[in-house]
């Protein structure tokens, strides 16, 4: 079984990071901030439409406040969306803000309506953390999903990544006569082996949804963290690898009696192909990320030491004894199963 540190520490966003979000479009001035939205009035339980206690608390402003943050957290919306275009803010407005009392992070879930359709998304504003940062680029450059979000001084905004939670997918819908199993785990593989490759740690099953698209015959599936504080933080291998989560055990035991070895292998190796071809147009843009890693403190060295010995162990591979940070881990790690795969299937090595 894993075991997740109890409190991961939060890593401030240095000057590195900022040129670099600010090189890549992902930096820019916000309305309001993380700690705008501390000073609420009032809370009470959020429940779902069961009855359940989401362990999510609705927020209130006192009625100045309130008028205020609804502006600038629609002017934020707009941002996100239409690239600042406030044209759009007239018939938008906000329905509800949540915070978050557990995990953490503790962030705020801002929920957006349309008044003409009542129509609604959400948004989250966050504390900016330099882990989650870089875990956001990673799964943008080398993940099959694209990810919005932008950071100024201290806050972090992110977009909402629709899906079912993995908890909730698991508990209802695996079993159900028309999901395609199959499918379902061989999804699991790459998304396992995503994580892996990229080092991001900590995918229980409510840090991942599940994306379902109809298909004219049957379901595809996507799986899509929705977590990523736990970029390369924690110092064990297994912590960056899905499978060995108790509560992934359902889909793991699918894997298991559906797909034979060389399958598994087959679909491991097609994922590193589509990650290193991702990697290859946008290999200056990983660069520069991976250089302010190298630079940059975003675990503790006991943790470092533990997971370049393990990875070392992993790959058979010494070259991981010398990494110092975890930006080296991840650069390794990259090179060695990315690189190294695709030199071997195009017959170089």
């Amino acid at each position: 079984m894993n075991s997740i540190s109890k409190k991961k520490l939060f890593y401030p966003v240095n000057k590195e990071l900022r040129k670099y979000l600010y090189t890549y479009g992902r930096s820019s001035k916000l309305p309001v901030h993380y700690e705008d939205l501390l000073h609420y009035s009032d809370a009470f339980p959020y429940f779902d439409k069961k009855g359940v206690d989401t362990l999510w608390e609705t927020v209130m402003y006192e009625q100045q406040s309130q008028a205020e943050l609804n502006h600038g957290l629609t002017m934020i919306y707009a941002l996100l969306k239409t690239d600042g275009d406030m044209s759009v803010m007239e018939h938008l407005y906000v329905s509800r803000i949540d915070y978050c009392t557990f995990g953490n992070s503790n962030p705020f879930r801002v929920q957006i309506m349309n008044q003409l359709n009542d129509n609604y998304d959400y948004f989250y504003v966050k504390r900016a953390d330099a882990s989650r940062i870089y875990g956001l680029e990673l799964e943008h450059i080398l993940s099959p999903s694209r990810i919005n979000y932008f950071v100024h001084t201290d806050t972090l905004i992110e977009e909402h990544i629709a899906g079912i939670p993995g908890d909730a997918f698991i508990k209802d819908y695996v079993d159900r006569p028309g999901t395609n199993k199959v499918r379902l785990a061989k999804e699991f593989v790459k998304f396992n082996e995503r994580c892996f490759i990229r080092l991001l740690g900590d995918m229980r099953s409510y840090n991942y949804v599940v994306d379902i698209t109809p298909d004219f015959e049957d379901e595809q599936y996507r799986v899509r963290p929705i977590d990523f504080d736990q970029q390369s933080y924690e110092g064990r291998k297994s912590m960056y690898l899905p499978q060995f989560f108790k509560d992934n055990n359902v889909i793991v035991d699918l894997v298991l009696k559906l797909l034979k070895p060389e399958t598994v292998k087959q679909y491991q190796n097609e994922e590193r192909t589509l990650m290193f071809r991702r990697l290859k147009s946008a290999r200056y843009r990983l660069k520069d990320l991976i250089d302010c890693m190298r630079k940059d403190t975003i675990s503790t060295p006991e943790k470092i030491a533990q997971l370049r010995k393990e990875l070392a162990e992993h790959h058979k591979s010494d070259e991981f004894l010398k990494c110092n940070c975890m930006g080296d881990l991840v650069r390794l790690n990259l090179k060695t199963l990315l690189v190294k795969t695709s030199a071997v299937s195009a017959g170089k090595v």
